[in-house]
């Protein structure tokens, strides 16, 4: 691949010598094979030279079968079989003999019909240089060719792990004007930027930098949950440097055999060295960058060679020539601590979730390439999607945009991406779903029960919508309440509103429906889990206070957690816990009790609808108990 720039002859590294010859060592051990076994089986004559006497013995003997006289030669053979099943030709020097011809017409032969045959061709070996050609020569070139296509395509669809790639790294390359991506692409992570905007400013200008001393540094380890554009920034930074980019995963580094992945590792950097200029990214470096066992034990030989000959990589090569190394990971409590001190990994950028002003962007970067209207209120989009990665931001937009064209429309509309957000959630709607009228009845109390806590507590994000629809995902109904603004610390009195809010939905059940159901199995598990937390983790327990109780492992893979305490702490603490959560209850079905009238009157709305929004719901719930069962 050409590149614009060049670097002296005695700094360039040759690609090792098998990786171009070994198609020629698998071609030569097949055409000897060929040769050993197919050829005696096709071949079935050969030719052999002999002496006149010899021939008049035969003839004598009445061995003789056909014989064929060319150019003072004669060509013969006879009915005996060489050991291998082969016939064999015998053939003459040039002889003058003018009464052979008679004699050989009166001679006895073992052929059908007693007498010797005279044959007008007896097949033959060819020429040398004709069986060299055809049984050497052309056998070779077609395996070669053969087998050197059946690897490339093996090498395309995943050459890496191709067991045959003796120490090529598979790395997918592509040069500086490849990358059409810029930092113009990301959106919502402006401090990850920032830091990496340095790096391409000195590969652009590195003279200002080396100046006063400053090294580039060696490589930025982009850390953060999935989804958050880890990939999408190192190609920007490659597109906004114009240089070459190396692209490869983790995972492509480990093979069967051992050696084979730090022999991968020599190549890639080797072809970096020559590309300098350039960046490698390593995509899931946790694959190979685990941390060492130091009890010896137990240990991965392979993975552990494959991380030592990348540390001693990126310790030899040469910052100056502007080779930088980009890795992205979910996992860098994992990492080896090798790996992440300065000179090899200078840098660590978190890729954090998008707050609210990160969302809007990313929203306007994806809105950019679907139709849309132009009233949407991206604001209240963004506040629906609190949570969301860029990658969950893209999903909802496409999901949209396939929902505008069902419903028969040529642009995207507000409407459209609300639902593709409940879609994302939630599930598709399931309106043929059979209902009774008890169950429904159930459903729409539970639901406005979570909505009339969340109301008159207080401290709780306002609810923006209520449903009965049913959803693929199983839930039958759901309130979704979205936040006024960007809220980055809870306070523990908006904790325990949370609390009684997940609460409402089974304390209407009870209080109205005089039963209670499994529709609230998700609420009672969210409930457990906050008030969990609220207990081991932000030390909200008049009991415990402020000590941890729990650690967090895999923080940006879901957060399990894992108790560190005595098991007798860990009774109590369940204790704790439940009354948490049973204070929440008490407090839900208070509440629903004091405003039964409002409940009964929303209930009946929504069971008319189906959905209605935070808007509607406000007004009857503001509406005086004596006259709220006008509204309708």
């Amino acid at each position: 691949m050409n590149t614009n720039q060049q670097q002296p002859q005695d700094n360039r590294q040759r690609k090792p010598w098998y990786s171009a010859w070994w198609p020629f060592v698998v071609a030569l051990c097949l055409l000897l094979l060929f040769n050993g076994f197919l050829q005696p089986l096709l071949v079935r004559s050969q030719l052999k030279e002999t002496d006149y006497g010899t021939f008049t013995q035969y003839v004598n003997q009445g061995k003789v079968e056909k014989v064929l006289i060319e150019d003072n030669k004669i060509y013969f053979s006879i009915a005996e079989e060489d050991g291998d099943g082969r016939r064999t030709t015998y053939v003459t020097g040039q002889m003058d003999d003018p009464g052979l011809v008679q004699r050989l017409s009166e001679a006895a032969s073992p052929s059908e019909t007693g007498h010797i045959v005279f044959a007008q061709e007896i097949p033959h070996e060819n020429s040398p240089i004709t069986n060299f050609l055809l049984w050497w020569v052309l056998p070779g070139v077609l395996f070669y060719f053969f087998f050197n296509m059946m690897m490339k395509k093996m090498g395309q669809r995943g050459g890496a792990g191709n067991f045959m790639s003796f120490g090529q790294s598979g790395a997918k390359i592509y040069a500086d004007n490849e990358v059409k991506t810029t930092f113009a692409d990301v959106a919502g992570q402006d401090e990850a930027k920032e830091t990496l905007q340095e790096m391409v400013d000195f590969l652009h200008n590195p003279t200002k930098y080396t100046e006063i001393g400053a090294s580039l540094p060696k490589g930025a380890l982009l850390v953060g949950p999935p989804g958050t554009g880890k990939t999408l920034i190192a190609r920007a930074v490659a597109g906004e440097a114009h240089v070459p980019f190396f692209s490869i995963s983790g995972s492509e580094f480990v093979q069967m055999f051992v050696g084979m992945g730090a022999s991968k590792v020599r190549d890639l950097f080797s072809q970096a060295n020559e590309k300098a200029p350039c960046i490698i990214f390593i995509d899931e470096i946790d694959a190979i960058g685990k941390r060492r066992d130091s009890s010896g034990y137990g240990g991965n030989d392979e993975r552990e060679q494959t991380l030592n000959q990348l540390l001693t990589e990126m310790d030899g090569f040469d910052s100056r020539k502007g080779v930088v190394i980009l890795a992205a990971t979910n996992r860098p409590e994992m990492l080896d601590k090798a790996l992440l001190r300065p000179g090899r990994f200078d840098r660590r950028v978190q890729m954090e979730l998008p707050d609210l002003e990160g969302r809007m962007a990313i929203l306007k970067v994806h809105l950019k390439h679907v139709k849309h209207e132009e009233n949407i209120s991206l604001d209240l989009i963004a506040r629906a999607m609190a949570g969301s990665s860029g990658a969950d931001i893209a999903n909802i937009v496409n999901e949209a945009a396939l929902r505008a064209v069902r419903m028969g429309r040529e642009v995207v509309a507000q409407q459209d991406l609300e639902e593709s957000i409940e879609t994302v959630m939630a599930g598709a709607q399931r309106k043929g779903k059979m209902i009774s009228e008890q169950e429904r009845r159930i459903i729409s109390y539970h639901e406005i029960g979570h909505a009339m806590v969340a109301a008159r507590l207080g401290g709780s994000a306002p609810v923006h919508k209520i449903t009965i629809v049913p959803r693929t995902s199983g839930a039958l109904g759901y309130t979704m309440q979205v936040d006024s603004g960007e809220q980055v610390l809870m306070s523990k009195k908006e904790l325990l509103s949370r609390i009684a809010t997940l609460t409402g939905g089974r304390a209407a059940e009870e209080v109205i429906c005089g039963t209670v159901t499994t529709g609230a199995s998700n609420d009672i598990e969210q409930a457990t889990k906050l008030a969990r937390t609220m207990v081991t983790r932000y030390g909200m327990s008049d009991k415990y206070g402020m000590m941890a109780l729990e650690t967090v492992n895999g923080a940006y893979l879901g957060g399990d957690t894992s108790l560190a305490c005595a098991p007798d702490t860990a009774a109590d603490i369940d204790n704790e816990v439940r009354q948490m959560i049973a204070d929440g209850y008490e407090k839900a079905k208070k509440i629903i009790a004091d405003n039964r009238a409002q409940m009964d009157a929303a209930a009946r709305i929504l069971l008319e609808k189906e959905t209605i929004t935070g808007e509607e719901f406000m007004r009857v719930i503001d509406t005086p108990a004596q006259l709220v069962g006008e509204t309708r």
